[in-house]
């Protein structure tokens, strides 16, 4: 791989050399591996592959810290395993580290973990994985597959045709999550193809009718595949039984067998790209005629004379009387640990862990190959490797403390990015108000104060905003925005609207999907031994109205369900009853109402423009949606994107959600894109 597209537009820079180790190497047991470390990793797996193995070269995909046991960490820190407990005595640390990597010439995929041993990384083991099983697809795959395209002959030949030149191609790569034509050992990319008039251009709008599939490690196109397009529908349509009113080209949505004419297959015509340009950049928009800026702004200064109030000692961050570790991660982006809260001196431990697990966006247009746009975007890419430099003043607005980020490159060295993270406090509005109405009466109000910990992630075409923020009063939301652009296909100058889309502009048709989040909490409420407890809003039971006991028929309690098996977690979420989670620690009562101390965990529906209730957000809104457990429908409103929830759905897949009072909240959990 050549050395220019080892770092993406959205890092820093390229580390190439070891530096000598401190000792010790770590501040915090979870501190990640430095820019050094990950160099000095890659030594000794490089040089180990070679000593005992019959792999000819290496592709390094991850390299990232193998986190030491919980009780060890926790024992290390000074944290009890239960509040007002002494902690545990301290034990050894070994640092570790764990890799994946690529055989560049056979295509086997390896995992190794490595050791730190007085100043060496020593390998421990060395595994081939199955076949079938690799890692995540790296950024400069990713940038490898604009080149494969932009070389291969039939390629440049199919775009002739449609009038772009080889210049003018691009490409996202994309995982193609499940094709059975293919060889489950071949490392592939499907290319969504696109045209750019001009360097900076938004290729998104001129998307190409053709999709071909690369072998990043043959570095060749394999396969190109042509969707079908919508027709008027006749006597007979494929969706007729579904109530859809359209038909497609071809004869099924299923794949053509791999030896057939693909684009015969599709049945129709070649279909040009769309010409016109639609810009986001503001130099190339002031070249659009009749456009002019908004100059009704005043501005807006966010500072603080006296500094911030926040602590930061390498990635140990306190603020108020939250203290936890903010680390970097290839995978998840942000990884929050050891989270806990001094309460009057008693340090109490809240979670463990907090961090995204993953995300999936499944498309919904079912003729083939676009149901292979079904994306996990952290496992497959992940987020801490798509995130972005962030700048003062746009990405973050204040006074900022930054923390860096590395993952390594193919060739082993580190790809530094160095603002990836940043630290910033917030007005939060009023955090409590009352006022006594009498005559003569007082009134008091409490301004609140959040403090924000962001990261902002590119993949491909939409960029996603995350913000973990903590609040004064023991609260914790986990919020998420998206923004960016809609992937899109080309849709012919006669084409009837697609039913699994809508047409954005005269030939740009995006389709209908989803962003389905899932949250990592591991929770140490009050220390480990923590239950998880349903609760449901319920009419007082064999108490009707008029009955003695509920003579009004207003009485009303709550039912607690405890979840006491891991097969037991996949729950429905019910609006009806405001059903909700608490994540409680049976050992830790409170001294007046006897319940056990815990975080709640509630879903709540999207709300518009800041109101809580209803299902629909408006296009940019801000959060645009919420966390929803629920199923969601696509549908389409005047071309809008309508980012609600219906229905039932299961919490195991969608990740945590909002609740009230002492609660941890999440934004925009589930979202659909009905554009």
């Amino acid at each position: 791989m050549s050395v220019p597209l080892t770092a993406p537009s959205t890092a820093t820079a390229v580390q190439a050399s070891a530096e000598p180790l401190k000792v010790p190497p770590f501040k915090h047991p979870l501190d990640p591996l430095t820019p050094e470390e990950i160099v000095a990793v890659s030594h000794s797996v490089r040089r180990y592959v070679a000593e005992k193995t019959d792999v000819k070269a290496v592709r390094f995909i991850t390299s990232y810290l193998l986190p030491p046991p919980k009780k060890a960490v926790l024992a290390y820190l000074g944290i009890p395993l239960q509040s007002g407990e002494k902690p545990e005595p301290a034990v050894e640390i070994v640092r570790k580290a764990e890799v994946d990597f690529v055989d560049a010439v056979a295509g086997n995929a390896y995992n190794a973990i490595v050791s730190l041993n007085g100043q060496e990384w020593v390998v421990d083991s060395l595994e081939k994985l199955p076949e079938g099983v690799q890692p995540q697809i790296s950024v400069e795959e990713l940038l490898m597959c604009e080149e494969i395209i932009r070389a291969d002959e039939r390629v440049v030949k199919l775009a002739a045709e449609v009038g772009v030149k080889p210049e003018q191609l691009h490409a996202d790569g994309w995982a193609i999550g499940y094709d059975p034509r293919f060889p489950a050992k071949q490392r592939i990319q499907q290319a969504l193809m696109f045209a750019r008039w001009s360097r900076h251009e938004n290729l998104y709008a001129h998307p190409l009718d053709f999709i071909p599939v690369v072998d990043s490690v043959a570095k060749k196109v394999i396969h190109i595949d042509f969707p079908p397009a919508f027709k008027p529908k006749g006597d007979k349509s494929l969706f007729e039984a579904a109530g859809v009113n359209a038909d497609i080209t071809a004869t099924t949505t299923a794949p053509p067998a791999i030896e057939t004419d693909s684009f015969e297959a599709a049945g129709r015509n070649r279909i040009p790209p769309p010409q016109e340009s639609y810009d986001f950049l503001p130099d190339l928009l002031e070249q659009k005629e009749g456009f002019k800026f908004r100059e009704d702004l005043k501005p807006l200064h966010v500072i603080q004379p006296e500094g911030v109030s926040f602590k930061v000692d390498g990635h140990v961050l306190e603020w108020q009387k939250w203290k936890m570790h903010v680390a970097f991660h290839h995978r998840e982006g942000i990884a929050l640990s050891t989270i806990t809260y001094n309460d009057d001196g008693t340090v109490r431990p809240i979670f463990y862990r907090l961090s995204l697990s993953e995300m999936v966006v499944p498309y919904g247009a079912p003729e083939h190959p676009h149901p292979r746009k079904h994306a996990f975007d952290v496992g497959e890419y992940g987020m801490g490797t798509m995130a972005n430099e962030l700048t003062l003043g746009c990405d973050c607005l204040g006074q900022i403390h930054y923390l860096p980020g590395a993952y390594v490159a193919h060739d082993g060295s580190a790809v530094v990015v160095k603002n990836v993270i940043c630290i910033h406090e917030e007005d939060a509005g009023l955090l409590w108000k009352h006022t006594d109405f009498r005559v003569g009466g007082r009134a008091q109000a409490v301004r609140s104060r959040r403090l924000v910990i962001q990261q902002i992630c590119t993949l491909a075409n939409y960029e996603y905003i995350f913000n973990y923020m903590f609040y004064q009063d023991g609260n914790i939301e986990v919020e998420i925005r998206l923004t960016g652009i809609l992937q899109v296909y080309v849709q012919g100058q006669d084409e009837p609207n697609s039913p699994f889309g809508t047409t954005l502009a005269p030939g740009v048709s995006a389709h209908y999907h989803q962003h389905i989040f899932s949250v990592r909490v591991d929770p140490m409420v009050d220390g480990l031994q923590n239950s998880v407890v349903e609760t449901d809003i319920v009419p007082l039971p064999k108490a009707p109205l008029g009955s003695a006991a509920n003579f009004s028929g207003n009485a009303f309690i709550t039912r607690n369900t405890p979840i006491a098996r891991a097969s037991e977690g996949a729950r429905e979420f019910d609006y009806g009853t405001d059903r909700r989670w608490a994540i409680v620690n049976p050992k830790k009562v409170h001294p007046a109402s006897k319940r056990n101390a815990g975080y709640t965990l509630h879903v709540m529906r999207g709300r518009k423009r800041g109101t809580c209730g209803g299902s629909r957000v408006e296009r940019m809104n801000l959060p645009d949606a919420f966390v929803d457990c629920a199923s969601s429908e696509g549908g389409r409103e005047g071309g809008r994107e309508q980012r609600g929830q219906r229905g039932g759905g299961r919490v195991q897949r969608k990740g945590s959600a909002q609740s009230r009072g002492q609660r941890v909240r999440a934004t925009q959990g589930r979202v659909t894109d009905s554009q």
